[in-house]
């Protein structure tokens, strides 16, 4: 017997898809992309300057800033699940594009949590007291070890280097639709795009 739909899926299926995504989608796509460049800028920047006030203000910055992305990203995943339904993917896409955006969409939503995650047991890890925005205690999530920082602080630039790459992807496939299949993938999410009524 086929289990029935729960609420949330049947009034994300009802009616017609709409010719654009929502604004709060928009909102959360646009802002946590702006932070995800302003943090490679910054994790790029902070690495490379020479020890000094300023070094160490780079870092709160990202660290600060990467608390907020998480928070962002979960309340993302909130709306997305409250929102009213995504738009209708283009008709001339084949099964295994449409597998392949569903898989690279998951997987964009991943990284964005286990980045930041991991850059919080980095600083849990190293012992040292950190306030986020220099205002708020960040709660420690792992004791001090430093073999641990070590590993956490590998896992955390290998996962910046998976969602670099990704984005590359991501950006690109948004660019053929747009520009080369010519449909409306790209202009669902721009926000002077407006849901049909």
């Amino acid at each position: 017997m086929r289990p029935k739909p729960s609420s949330i899926d049947a009034r994300r299926r009802a009616g017609p898809a709409p010719a654009a995504w929502n604004g709060g989608v928009k909102f959360f796509h646009w802002l946590i992309a702006l932070l995800i460049l302003v943090q490679f800028a910054l994790g790029w920047l902070a690495v490379g300057w020479r020890l000094s006030p300023t070094k160490l203000d780079l870092f709160v910055w990202h660290k600060s800033i990467g608390v907020l992305v998480l928070a962002l990203v979960l309340l993302r995943l909130a709306w997305r699940l409250l929102a009213p339904p995504a738009p209708a993917l283009p008709a001339h896409m084949p099964a295994w594009e449409r597998i392949a955006a569903h898989a690279s969409h998951v997987l964009l939503y991943v990284l964005m949590l286990a980045l930041p995650l991991s850059g919080w047991v980095v600083q849990s890890t190293s012992g040292m007291p950190f306030r986020i925005f220099w205002q708020w205690p960040l709660p420690v999530i792992a004791a001090a070890d430093k073999a641990a920082t070590d590993l956490a602080a590998i896992v955390h630039l290998s996962l910046g280097i998976a969602l670099a790459a990704l984005l590359v992807v991501h950006i690109g496939a948004a660019l053929r639709h747009h520009f080369i299949q010519r449909d409306e993938v790209l202009t669902q999410m721009l926000p002077t795009r407006r849901r049909a009524s």
